[in-house]
């Protein structure tokens, strides 16, 4: 057997590491993790064999819980772990990295809360059946599952009307006060994986990025961030409207308005994820155009 070096990745590494994403993706729908800035580098881990990358395997905080939340409620830490495709059954690659992964999700685990129990797991297209069935060996279990859902955006965007005391703005959450109100209702609405302010300023940082909200006088009740991807596509993410204002077309017309911001920034499609078991929210997506094109399935264990 080849003799596999398992290293932190460097920025010698972007060319081969471009390559082997390419690779990866030629296979139609697979889940891989870009590199991220250099302040993220510590958590990217590849396998080279000779002078070839043949494998990455990436690590990050996906959601932290803190201090005062419920017991119950856990932190979650995940894994990404991506071989070239004619070493997908080579599991012998898979856990050279996956021994670093966890020692990194490890140490990661101690800068959490430690009140809370930590998770770990990954998250992969329901086709990717080499990559699952390793985890599930290394007794992840099956948590859930969403669809990607995907958009033309040529087609025709119905605009809802608002009445007052509505209104729709685009925000920018620029002020640190915008920013606490947004973490605020976002804690309300996902208080099991919130945002945080990481994973928001890292959201932030997307090409075009922005927000729109609903407020009812000066109460913010609904919002939904986009952006464009290194596709040039639009993406929606935390589209969200709080319990007591439901169900009067807030949301639709949120997404109206991000999908117009799309279009009008040069994007030819739009996409966003939905658990599969959330009927109301694939009812809202098929409602503005939505369709689902694939299933990505999540499995945990505890760390």
């Amino acid at each position: 057997m080849s003799e596999i070096e398992i290293r932190r990745f460097t920025k010698d590494d972007l060319q081969q590491t471009g390559e082997l994403y390419l690779a990866v993706s030629s296979k139609g729908n697979a889940v891989f993790w870009w590199v991220g800035e250099e302040d993220n580098w510590s958590n990217v881990f590849i396998a080279v064999e000779g002078k070839q990358i043949i494998a990455k395997g990436q690590v990050s905080v996906i959601s932290m819980i803190p201090l005062g939340s419920p017991k119950e409620h856990k932190h979650h830490i995940y894994f990404n772990l991506k071989t070239l495709p004619e070493r997908e059954e080579d599991y012998r690659i898979y856990d050279l990295l996956y021994e670093q992964l966890l020692y990194r999700a490890y140490k990661l685990k101690e800068t959490l809360p430690n009140e809370y129990q930590t998770m770990i797991g990954i998250g992969n297209q329901s086709t990717e059946e080499q990559n699952n069935n390793y985890f599930k060996l290394k007794g992840f279990e099956y948590w859930k599952s969403l669809y990607t859902m995907r958009r033309n955006l040529s087609e025709p965007n119905e605009h809802s009307v608002l009445t007052a005391p509505y209104r729709c703005m685009q925000w920018d959450m620029a002020s640190e006060e915008s920013v606490n109100e947004y973490l605020k209702i976002d804690m309300e609405i996902w208080p099991e994986a919130p945002i945080g302010l990481k994973r928001l300023k890292e959201n932030q940082k997307h090409s075009e990025w922005t927000a729109f909200v609903v407020r009812e006088n000066a109460t913010l009740v609904g919002s939904v961030m986009t952006w464009i991807d290194e596709d040039g596509d639009g993406i929606i993410e935390d589209v969200f409207v709080r319990a007591p204002w439901r169900k009067q077309g807030i949301a639709k017309h949120l997404l109206s308005h991000a999908l117009t911001y799309l279009k009008d920034h040069g994007c030819a499609f739009a996409e966003l994820q939905v658990e599969t078991a959330n009927k109301s929210a694939l009812s809202l997506y098929h409602s503005v155009g939505f369709k689902e094109v694939s299933e990505e399935v999540r499995y945990l264990r505890e760390l």
